[in-house]
């Protein structure tokens, strides 16, 4: 029996009103060489970040190497106040924030002024060779940037002091100086890391449209002008992304670079939370003392990325989530 007009638009009405949804699996077998190319991303961020995360409950414990992780005794945030109350916190909190200022005021705009500095050459093979020649110390170990330092810098025959002392009569210790050991070490980031840097401002420079440089330069307008309303409007979003992402490293001075300066004539303005916890936790055998103040350290991190990142969104940029 035929079916009446009535019924043949009700069943094509609702044909068309329940569109045919693809399930979970289905989008996983269609998409299934694409998800393949994430494991090998995904298994070294379970492995490597997520699975040493139980390590955090040993700043709750009193680690004892030979009762070991689950059978040493639960103290709680005994060890946290044991950190806060140490005459030392104060003095590492000073260092550490001092030297993460500072890395914020003169190293986090070094590789931004530099990539708008190369972005004004013109020249191809002059713009890649300059590139390639402010690579090169970003692969130079951190033990050759401190070896290059001390012969620099050393009073015994150093270059730098040896000319301020044809200069001016006198040498300036600058290896064992209180006064001159942050902005060393600022110096020496930037040195090494500072073209390096410049990879990411180059490629949002990269990205701007070339027009509205020839419209600012029909209606008269200088280099500094096409700069400072083109150019830096265009990389505002990168800069605001890259410096909520380094403030989640702030607390992070550099383990390595500032171990390999350090001596007893400096270290009232040398040591920071990185040093401490080595020193505690490898040397002094503190385990779990050493693990409160590294996780505190972390806490802080996580802190000032989500508060850069709330200010960002306030301030109308995007943020990173």
């Amino acid at each position: 029996m035929k079916e009446s007009r009535a019924e043949q638009h009700i069943v094509s009405v609702s044909a068309v009103g329940t569109p045919k949804r693809s399930t979970l699996m289905s989008k996983i077998i269609r998409d299934k060489y694409l998800l393949l190319l994430l494991l090998p991303g995904l298994a070294y961020f379970i492995i490597f970040k997520y699975v040493p995360m139980w390590g955090v409950l040993l700043a709750f414990k009193n680690y004892q190497p030979y009762l070991g992780f689950f059978n040493s005794e639960w103290v709680g945030l005994a060890n946290f106040k044991q950190l806060f109350q140490d005459p030392v916190f104060f003095r590492l909190i000073r260092n550490t924030l001092l030297i993460g200022l500072y890395d914020m005021l003169f190293f986090f705009p070094a590789p931004i002024i530099l990539a708008l500095l190369l972005n004004e050459v013109r020249k191809a093979f002059y713009k890649r060779f300059i590139q390639s020649l402010i690579y090169i110390p970003h692969f130079i170990s951190m033990v050759i940037v401190a070896s290059i330092s001390y012969l620099l810098l050393t009073t015994e025959g150093g270059v730098i002091n040896e000319v301020i002392f044809k200069l001016f009569g006198y040498k300036i210790d600058f290896l064992t100086s209180e006064t001159w050991f942050r902005p060393m070490i600022i110096v020496q980031s930037i040195w090494k890391e500072m073209g390096w840097g410049t990879i990411i401002f180059l490629a949002a420079l990269a990205g701007v449209d070339q027009e509205q440089y020839e419209a600012a330069i029909v209606d008269g307008a200088s280099r500094f002008r096409q700069l400072w309303h083109i150019t830096l409007p265009a990389i505002q979003g990168t800069i605001i992304v890259v410096l909520i992402l380094r403030m989640g490293h702030f607390m992070d001075r550099g383990f390595e670079q500032i171990l390999l300066m350090i001596n007893a004539l400096n270290r009232p303005v040398a040591e920071v939370f990185d040093t401490y916890v080595y020193t505690a936790g490898i040397i002094q055998g503190a385990f779990s003392y050493s693990a409160a103040a590294g996780l505190f350290k972390a806490i802080i991190g996580v802190i000032l990325v989500f508060t850069t990142n709330y200010l960002a969104k306030r301030a109308g940029h995007s943020g990173i989530y």
